[in-house]
């Protein structure tokens, strides 16, 4: 996890033999083993601590239960010490079981031959867990939370911040004229406001594009304004939510949720509405219709010779007609009409707001000269063809406000089969 920090400057502990002088020291002092989890060496005072005799029994010591966010903070604290040279935190740690506060100092070494990743803890003030506990628990909760929680000054520099931000970002300081809190905006210019609104102790909390370790990711950063509980100077504490598989999951299923949408309304080939949207937009033409009392025509458009393109060039090219025909009957009907294919080479044609049934008729007129033009279509071997087909149109009207829309439908197919029976290529009302 912190893999990227420069150790080549930390001082290197070859043997124990190094470190007995500690032994003559106040503090409590133990040096801890990152690379294998566990104690390395502890002077008396640290024995005593532990209510250990030997130092064996201190480097035998089982942490396996050391939950993970134990080993995160470890490793948050070798960093900052290998940064800053000594870091002094408050720590829990459980000797027979039982909790004790301590104030520690820690300085990043090396151990061994190996060189392992170490820590040294200076020891030398416990505090009474019994005056505030809540402030405590409170202190833990922030070290050990999955959330990343950060403190900073009114000028943006990073006073403090728990191992879940440093796994996030790492120990990275602002440069370049960039504060702290800022830099870490993939837009700078958001940085900046919300550091402006934090100067006005204007709260609140809002989604951005963050640049972390793992690249950019979107976060809800909420930012609140306190005090420094020693100066008593205004600070403001940052908490992020990475919210970006959760972002990303809502687009798939709004993504989803329009596609299933096209495919329930939109025919795939021809991208016309569907039969059930050609029905709805005819009901609520015949509804705007008996309240205006309007004219609302329909036709029932079905392919002559359809059949013979799909036999003789393959259903490839009569997919490649089914296309054009579609862009035909867009070209020739009004804007306010509705073209549908019912499915086949059968189309509905909705009409609303007629001025008088001679209107659709022209229309239809000119639909049956436009879809007896030349197609040109190719076969399923890749070659051109040029195709011919015509149409037979039945066309209805709402004159009997009885005629409801599926009444419509019925009487323009029946004309429609009446267009076909007596010649085709024509149409009948």
């Amino acid at each position: 996890m912190y893999q990227d920090v420069n150790v080549e400057h930390l001082p290197v502990i070859e043997s124990i033999e190094a470190v007995t002088g500690f032994n003559f020291s106040p503090d409590i002092i133990w040096i801890f083993d990152l690379d294998r989890h566990g104690f390395w060496w502890g002077n008396t005072n640290a024995l005593t601590f532990w209510g250990l005799s030997e130092v064996q029994q201190l480097i035998d010591k089982d942490l396996s239960d050391d939950t993970e966010g134990a080993r995160k903070r470890t490793e948050q604290t070798f960093v900052k010490a290998a940064l800053e040279g000594l870091t002094q935190d408050p720590w829990t740690t459980y000797p027979n079981g039982k909790p004790k506060v301590m104030l520690m100092r820690h300085v990043a070494v090396l151990l061994g031959p190996g060189k392992h990743r170490g820590i040294i803890a200076f020891i030398s003030e416990q505090i009474d867990a019994n005056t505030q506990p809540e402030n405590l628990l409170f202190a833990e909760a922030v070290r050990y939370t999955t959330v990343a929680v950060s403190c900073y000054n009114m000028e943006g520099k990073r006073l403090f911040e728990n191992p879940t931000f440093t796994q996030w970002y790492g120990n990275e300081q602002g440069q370049n004229g960039c504060c702290d809190f800022s830099c870490r905006f993939k837009e700078l210019e958001q940085g900046q406001q919300r550091l402006s609104l934090a100067k006005k102790q204007q709260d609140g909390c809002f989604e951005h594009i963050m640049k972390t370790k793992a690249g950019c990711r979107r976060h809800n950063v909420d930012i609140r304004t306190s005090r420094h509980p020693l100066t008593g100077e205004y600070v403001f504490l940052v908490t992020e939510y990475d919210v970006t598989e959760l972002y990303d999951t809502i687009n798939e299923l709004k993504a989803t949720k329009e596609e299933l949408k096209m495919l329930a309304h939109f025919d795939p080939l021809t991208k016309l509405p569907s039969v059930w949207l050609a029905k709805e937009k005819l009901k609520s033409a015949l509804v705007r219709a008996q309240r205006d009392k309007k004219l609302v025509g329909l036709m029932f458009i079905d392919l002559d010779g359809f059949k013979s393109v799909n036999d003789n060039f393959g259903h490839g090219a009569g997919d490649q007609l089914l296309t054009i025909v579609a862009q035909r009957l867009l070209q020739i009907f009004r804007a306010s009409d509705t073209v549908g294919r019912i499915g086949g080479d059968e189309f509905l044609v909705c009409l609303p707001n007629l001025n008088d049934q001679q209107d659709a008729l022209m229309l239809a007129d000119k639909a049956i000269k436009e879809l007896e033009k030349q197609y040109n279509v190719l076969d399923d071997n890749g070659s051109a063809q040029q195709a011919f087909i015509s149409a037979s149109i039945g066309i209805s009207f709402n004159v009997d406000s009885q005629h409801d829309a599926e009444a419509l439908i019925r009487i323009a197919d029946k004309k429609m089969y009446q267009a076909k029976r007596t010649g085709k290529n024509q149409f009948s009302y």
